[in-house]
């Protein structure tokens, strides 16, 4: 049976209310399309994971998808902050979001763990740090070996993994190279998972030191050429800064960031539809 399907029928299918989802994408490979079709499809009650929250994130608060956030840093890579996650947690708009702060690393081994099966991560970590007195969720325990005392967080396994990756093969390998961040692990470690591609090839010829997801661990394939911008893809297309910077203003006010996200996502269909009203 095909994996190959599309964006809306995937969301549809795989992406439920009160899930925990997580879009991942390290400044590269950012599944941008995907976040946008989750808003347009309404989903609500989200709890959203990802190392480092930026727009898409910001726009999935701002319209009310998230009542969590699970995450190590979040801003607007290279401009500023992030003013609808900002609102969320200190205005309670539209409504309180839930906020579970950790540090790259613990992020890194809780996705890690998660995706071998193990209740946890462990890391030498947050020695001098505020954040154990305020997450409850990051411990500490004595190794049986050394005696020495170690940081402990708990596993990520998220409901629904999202990656964009630049190629799939018709059988539903996914072929993604550059700077790859946790996707791997973010997969490996959900009960489900979609991956949105730059195209879908006949054959995947992997260059060096690139990942390769195979079939029996994706859900559903996407094709969605362009579907990470205005992050980059390596090999496609460029980081448009412009969007980065033009976000900073847009979503500082509730009215603008409303108004913005109604024309250029809400009432479009596709992600195809929402460039071609940005670039208008």
């Amino acid at each position: 049976m095909s994996k190959i399907t599309s964006l809306t029928d995937a969301i549809h299918e795989y992406v439920h209310d009160g899930d925990s989802v997580a879009l991942e994408g390290f400044t590269h490979l950012i599944p941008y399309a995907a976040g946008h079709e989750i808003m347009r499809q309404g989903r609500r009650d989200l709890a959203l994971v990802r190392m480092t929250p930026d727009l898409i994130y910001d726009q999935m608060i701002g319209m009310g998808c998230a009542r969590k956030l699970t995450f190590s840093w979040g801003g607007n890579p290279g401009v500023g902050s992030l003013h609808r996650f900002r609102d969320a947690v200190e205005k309670r708009w539209p409504h309180p979001l839930e906020i579970d702060e950790r540090s790259h690393a613990s992020m890194a081994a809780a996705y890690t763990a998660g995706a071998a099966g193990l209740p946890m991560g462990i890391l030498r970590g947050f020695v001098g740090s505020d954040l154990p007195k305020y997450n409850p969720n990051i411990r500490f325990v004595e190794c049986p070996f050394t005696g020495e005392k170690l940081a402990a967080t708990p596993a990520i396994n998220p409901d629904v993994s999202i990656i964009h990756a630049q190629k799939a093969d018709r059988k539903g390998n996914v072929l993604l190279w550059g700077i790859v961040g946790v996707q791997k692990e973010a997969v490996l470690s959900a009960k489900r998972c979609i991956v949105t591609v730059e195209e879908i090839v006949d054959t995947l010829n992997a260059p060096p030191n690139a990942c390769v997801l195979p079939s029996w661990v994706v859900d559903a394939v996407c094709e969605v050429p362009g579907g990470a911008f205005p992050s980059y893809s390596d090999g496609y297309y460029d980081r448009d800064n412009a969007v980065y910077i033009e976000w900073d203003s847009i979503s500082k006010d509730r009215d603008a960031f409303s108004e913005w996200m109604k024309f250029h996502v809400m009432e479009t269909n596709n992600f195809e539809e929402f460039r071609e009203r940005l670039e208008s």
